[in-house]
């Protein structure tokens, strides 16, 4: 899910997390949880529960509130006239699954993680039968600049005349500041040539306000993926000032705890712990 094997071996175990949520929620089909999935659930059940006791966030909550979010800003821009979407570092997403038996062949829908995970994926969307001509999941370091298994040499493949959407979901936490801003920059490049370019993601911000709970949750969470999380430095506005310096004209943030699709759900993230980017080019 980044840019090298190491970096894939810290994040997996939240890619068969997050897959058993989703299962557990009604949101992924049971082809998309693993043995790991339940084991790791199984694990942080208490400290999940003790951070709600405290009035803190739930992994589970957080996961839920961005997953239904993205969710519901994707279908907004499929409605308004996207009919390409490739989701990075896809791990065990449903998304793909769900949106291709919504929208059929009117959606293309790439699943894109590198090739272990990928593999991964392709076997058990092809037990689903949900693999086809438009949907399908490729080898992809998001991370790497040109060349086989390239975001460029993938783009390549899709039709700028339709709308594209990239969507990075639970990948932007494991980059530091730096190489953030270096992939901001790639996926504005590589969403130019299409009609509609858009690109939707969470985004998680360092605040120095935050509580004890948030605290102690953020320690759970980089012991949990076995490395170092990387909260963003900066604020609201000059995260949307680096966006748009990446070549984004248009950008806004969503706070998870606001946005209809995670509050009616009764699914917020944690007192504004985490947002969801929406950008065009």
């Amino acid at each position: 899910m980044a840019g090298s094997e190491e970096s894939s071996a810290a994040i997996s175990p939240t890619a068969h997390y997050t897959g058993e949520t989703w299962v557990r929620n009604g949101l992924s089909h049971p082809e998309l949880a693993t043995w790991q999935g339940r084991l790791f659930h199984g694990t942080l059940a208490l400290p999940n529960a003790a951070s709600r006791v405290l009035g803190g966030p739930s992994l589970d909550g957080m996961l839920l509130a961005r997953h239904r979010i993205i969710d519901a800003l994707l279908d907004e821009q499929i409605q308004s006239g996207v009919s390409q979407v490739i989701e990075v570092a896809c791990g065990m997403s449903p998304r793909g699954w769900r949106f291709s038996e919504r929208y059929g062949d009117d959606l293309t829908y790439v699943e894109a993680d590198l090739p272990a995970m990928a593999q991964r994926k392709r076997e058990a969307l092809a037990q689903m039968d949900s693999l086809g001509e438009h949907h399908r999941v490729v080898d992809l370091d998001v991370l790497r600049d040109g060349g086989p298994n390239s975001l460029e040499t993938l783009v390549e493949s899709m039709d700028p005349a339709d709308g594209l959407a990239i969507v990075t979901e639970g990948l932007l936490v494991y980059l530091d500041d730096e190489t953030m801003k270096a992939l901001w920059a790639r996926l504005a490049r590589a969403l130019q040539p299409f009609a509609t370019g858009v690109y939707l993601s969470d985004f998680r911000i360092a605040r120095p306000e935050r509580g004890t709970s948030e605290r102690a949750f953020e320690l759970l969470l980089g012991a949990f993926v076995r490395g170092r999380i990387h909260p963003y430095r900066g604020d609201e506005a000059a995260a949307e000032a680096a966006l748009r310096t990446a070549g984004f004209k248009q950008t806004s943030l969503h706070n998870c705890d606001e946005h209809p699709a995670a509050v009616a759900a009764g699914q917020q993230a944690g007192p504004r712990m985490l947002s969801i980017i929406q950008a065009a080019t």
